[in-house]
């Protein structure tokens, strides 16, 4: 009788242990096995590094500022960060996902978090498992700390200056995805074989655990190549491995998925069709030809022409509202200008295009943009060098910082002085900032001629206390 019920025991715990392995949304015991690489750097250093890369990143790029878009990509990014395994789970990173309004099939993802996922990859994909397959791969090169990882390596051969040695090395660097003078560089871009197959089974992994069929990271890299994802693209940041196609393939037989995987195409070719409906994106070379004289994103309306005389502000005012983040009245007779990163009010007549850059004469910018100082004066300071560089040398501090405040926040007031580009009057240029909660920036910039301040002063000042933010 006892070794009835023993044998009864041994074979219901077999049947348990067999169901559990069953419901389990993959299979761990047979996958590969990865570990980090020597790194002099801390998990900090990934943090501070990747956030002054960003900053720049969404100083030169066109974000796009399509929140039904950007909310759909960040839903899969989130899904797939859960799904990292725990021994790579780094929680102090913070993971956010934009989209970069350009046609080049590309992405990439900088250390501590950020992720940008051009346009042209979004539409270039087939399926969402497919887009959610580049960005696990780029997740697994964030989780397994590859940028410091290489600039450790890199140290063997060569001497930098700590972390700021690193982002200099980014920022000036020759890199794919280059945009003037602000490059992501080869230290976080170009990994090795060694790197990229790491990433290719990890970002397998991730995908598994997440839901996702694996076998679209390795069906990726096939529409890569079929849709141009060399030249400038994802595949020459990305140096594919020898047999990449069959080695994912053999990582993800070892992976156990939920039946049936994810496969929210519907939703995936909305916002397919939501993108092409905007026309067709500008390449990187024409981003980096263009150039921005402020914080801008993917262009202004056209047939916009710069005059010499220019209504005055009407008394009346309407408010706008720019998505969840703030709300602002400025005077009717002025036009609401979107743009990737920001969005301009200014009246006809104030704006137009000189050498394909968009040129103001008066009005006002409010935008969001990314520091690598959550302090406001430090992130003032990194945000007007950021808008000196632009300026052709043209712009003037011409004083110090005054203080006061954006609906009850402390905020900063500095006045610069300007050439501008079309007109070739003196300008006075004021920017106005102070933090949201997020840690970003919060910026207005106010555009005038110098010698039609006075007339504009008082209305520039309803605007700023006509300001609700809603972070």
């Amino acid at each position: 009788m006892k070794q009835s019920n023993h044998r009864l025991t041994v074979r219901l715990s077999a049947w348990l242990m067999a169901l559990a392995i069953l419901a389990m949304p993959y299979a761990a015991m047979a996958q590969t096995r990865i570990r980090y690489h020597s790194n002099r750097y801390s998990v900090q250093d990934d943090i501070k590094v990747g956030q002054q890369v960003a900053a720049e990143v969404e100083r030169q790029m066109p974000i796009l500022r399509d929140s039904q878009a950007t909310n759909y990509v960040e839903d899969v990014g989130r899904r797939l960060v859960a799904a990292i395994p725990p021994e790579f789970q780094h929680p102090e990173f913070r993971y956010y996902f934009r989209i970069v309004n350009a046609s080049d099939i590309n992405a990439f993802a900088l250390p501590g978090g950020p992720m940008y996922v051009n346009r042209g990859m979004i539409e270039s994909a087939r399926t969402e498992g497919e887009m959610a397959g580049v960005m696990a791969h780029e997740l697994a090169h964030v989780a397994l700390r590859h940028g410091t990882a290489q600039a450790t390596k890199a140290q063997k051969y060569s001497i930098l200056a700590g972390v700021a040695g690193i982002a200099g090395a980014i920022l000036g660097g020759p890199a794919a995805g280059q945009v003037g003078q602000a490059a992501v560089g080869a230290y976080f871009l170009k990994f090795s074989r060694e790197y990229e197959t790491e990433a290719d089974i990890l970002g397998a992994q991730i995908m598994a655990r997440a839901g996702y069929d694996p076998r679209d990271l390795a069906n990726v890299f096939r529409t890569l190549q079929q849709q141009g994802g060399g030249g400038g693209g994802f595949l020459s940041d990305h140096p594919s491995p020898a047999n990449r196609y069959q080695r994912i393939m053999q990582e993800a037989a070892m992976l156990r998925v939920q039946q049936p995987p994810i496969q929210n195409d519907m939703e995936f070719r909305q916002i397919q069709a939501r993108l092409r409906s905007n026309g067709r994106a500008p390449s990187m070379a024409d981003i980096a030809r263009s150039g921005q004289r402020y914080p801008s994103g993917d262009g202004y309306p056209e047939g916009g022409r710069v005059s010499n005389r220019v209504e005055y502000p009407s008394s009346s005012y309407r408010t706008y509202t720019q998505g969840n983040l703030f709300r602002v009245s400025v005077p009717s007779n002025w036009r609401e200008l979107s743009s990737g990163n920001s969005v301009w009010y200014a009246p006809e007549g104030a704006y137009g295009s000189v050498q394909n850059t968009s040129v103001f004469t008066h009005g006002v910018n409010l935008g969001v943009t990314r520091t690598s100082s959550r302090y406001l004066q430090q992130a003032t300071d990194e945000f007007i060098r950021g808008l000196a560089q632009g300026s052709n040398g043209n712009l003037r501090q011409q004083s110090g910082y005054q203080r006061g405040s954006i609906d009850g926040r402390n905020a900063l007031a500095i006045t610069l002085s300007n050439i501008n580009e079309a007109t070739g009057r003196q300008e006075v240029v004021t920017v106005y900032t102070t933090m949201l909660q997020s840690g970003d920036l919060f910026y207005v910039i106010s555009v005038v001629p110098r010698d039609e301040y006075n007339n504009y002063s008082r209305t520039f000042q309803n605007v700023l206390r006509s300001i609700q933010l809603n972070d």
